[in-house]
């Protein structure tokens, strides 16, 4: 069993290893820790026209530079990334992989053995954008068959989690997945529907069905249901409650949906600040 931490030198790169080495330790896995050299920075304009105002062989001894410093760079990268694991507790087996391309290229043959993916909320440019979500970390969810974890930007102990349940196939594939996992066996579990008053019985009905399968598999279980906006609503009661890890399901054909990848989803990344694993 492994967790695939996909880093990339930010500041996230941290928390993303901390998390990777709480989850690892939690669930006896190992860590995969990948660091991906983007092709892009050697495609960029700048680089590009090198070859045509220096001559080729001056581009392509600067290109050949240019690679080494990339190699080195990823070299200390994933050396400081397995010290800080290590610093973070864990004791298990660490690998190191670099790769060269895109990390959303990668993700099917990283991830045949991964049994949950960690990245971080945003990269390398985040104090550029810091009101929107990473753009690879976006990808790496589309793309991905396992769950994943976007670490916030700093590493907090968690001993709560909220769930944020609509009966669609990602939320119950999240259900599934706590029943089954030993990741949850000793966490305090809240189960969190938001709901409109009209549709206020059918809601219940299926949290209660929810509630009834964690029960059954022996997980302690908090169940509430909210009345209003989807993202204020479930801001406001883990800063209540001081959930310390957001779970959802992802791309279901309902308002959870928005919850995943747009505009409601960074508004509650943003205001909850908060680790949060989602599900296919």
């Amino acid at each position: 069993m492994k967790v695939l931490a996909c880093i990339d030198g930010s500041q996230y790169s941290q928390s993303c290893c901390e998390y990777a080495a709480w989850v690892a330790q939690r669930m006896k896995a190992q860590i995969d820790v990948v660091y991906v050299t983007d092709l892009r920075q050697f495609e960029i304009p700048f680089v590009a026209d090198l070859s045509g105002s220096l001559g080729l062989q001056p581009y392509q001894s600067i290109m050949g530079e240019l690679q080494q410093l990339e190699e080195q760079k990823a070299s200390l990268v994933l050396e400081r990334a397995e010290d800080l694991v290590r610093k973070a507790g864990f004791e298990g087996e660490v690998s190191r992989i670099h790769k060269t391309g895109f990390l959303v290229d990668s993700l099917s043959e990283l991830e045949e053995t991964a049994e949950l993916i960690v990245i971080g909320k945003r990269g390398e440019n985040a104090n550029f954008a810091a009101e929107h979500l990473g753009s690879t970390m976006e990808r790496v969810v589309r793309a991905s068959s396992k769950p994943c974890l976007v670490a916030s930007r700093a590493f907090q102990p968690v001993d709560k989690v909220m769930l944020a349940y609509e009966n669609v196939p990602s939320c119950n594939a999240a259900i599934d997945y706590f029943c089954n996992s030993i990741f949850f066996s000793d966490i305090e579990l809240h189960l969190v529907s938001v709901s409109k008053k009209d549709d206020e019985a059918g809601v219940l009905s299926e949290l209660k069905a929810a509630e009834d399968r964690l029960g059954s598999a022996g997980l302690k279980v908090n169940c509430q249901m909210l009345h209003g906006a989807v993202a204020p609503e479930l801001s406001e009661y883990a800063k209540e409650t001081g959930i310390g890890l957001l779970a959802m399901g992802a791309y279901g054909h309902s308002k959870i949906r928005h919850l995943i990848i747009g505009s409601t989803t960074t508004e509650i990344l943003r205001d909850c600040r908060l680790p949060t694993l989602l599900f296919r």
